[in-house]
C-alpha cells in the first residue's frame, strides 16, 4: 500500500514537473531508491561477473578434461590395434616356422631322383599348395643367391674362393630363409663366397 502511495506521490510530482519543468524535484525517498538500486546491480553485476568467470573456468577445464580423455582413448586404441598385429605376426611366424623342416623335405623329395611319376607330382602339387598358402599369408622366401651378404639377414655358414662371384656375395644357399612381412621368420644358411 505505501508503494502505491509513493508511486501516485511521484506522478503527481512529475506532471507538475511536465507543466513546470523549472521546479523539478526529485523526493528524498527516490534519491535513496536509486541509490539502493545502483548498489544492487554493482553488486549484481560484480557477483555475476564472478560467476561467469567461474563458469567458463569450469567449462575450459571439462573441455580439457574430455579432450585429454579422447587423447588417452585415441592413444590406447592405436596401442591395442598394433599389439593385436604384433600378436598376429608372431604367431603366424611361429606357425610358419614350425612347418618349415616338413616343407625342406618336401622340396628335397621332389629334387630327389625317382622312378614314380606319380609320386612326385603328386609331391610337387602339395609344395606348390604350400607356396600358395604362403602367398596368402605375405609369407616370402628371402632371395640371396648372387646377393651380397648381409649379415642381418644372412646366416653363413661357410666360405669358398671362388672367381665366378664378387667379393662377399652368396654362391650357395643350404638352407631357404623367409619373411613375414619385414620380420624374418628364418634365416638363410649360405656359402659365402670370396670374403
Amino acid at each position: 500500500m505505501k508503494e502505491n502511495e509513493n508511486i501516485k506521490e511521484v506522478k503527481k510530482k512529475t506532471k507538475k514537473s511536465e507543466e513546470n519543468p523549472k521546479t523539478v524535484e526529485k523526493p528524498d525517498d527516490e534519491n535513496e531508491l536509486t541509490e539502493e538500486i545502483d548498489d544492487w546491480e554493482e553488486d549484481k553485476n560484480w557477483e555475476g561477473v564472478d560467476l561467469i568467470e567461474s563458469l567458463q573456468n569450469e567449462i575450459n577445464d571439462l573441455k580439457d578434461s574430455k579432450l585429454r580423455q579422447m587423447a588417452e582413448f585415441d592413444n590406447f586404441r592405436k596401442r591395442f590395434t598394433r599389439e593385436k598385429l604384433e600378436l598376429y605376426g608372431n604367431a603366424v611366424s611361429d606357425t610358419v616356422l614350425s612347418f618349415l623342416p616338413a616343407l625342406d623335405n618336401l622340396e628335397r623329395a621332389v629334387q630327389s631322383e625317382t622312378e614314380e611319376s606319380g609320386l612326385k607330382k603328386g609331391l610337387t602339387m602339395v609344395l606348390s599348395q604350400f607356396k600358395d598358402i604362403f602367398e596368402s599369408l605375405q609369407i616370402k622366401e628371402i632371395e640371396c643367391e648372387n646377393k651380397p651378404f648381409d649379415p642381418e639377414i644372412h646366416n653363413a655358414a661357410g666360405q669358398r674362393e671362388d672367381e665366378n662371384f664378387e667379393s662377399n656375395t652368396v654362391c650357395e644357399v643350404l638352407q631357404k630363409g623367409y619373411m613375414y612381412k619385414e620380420k624374418v621368420i628364418r634365416h638363410p644358411m649360405v656359402i659365402v663366397a670370396n670374403p
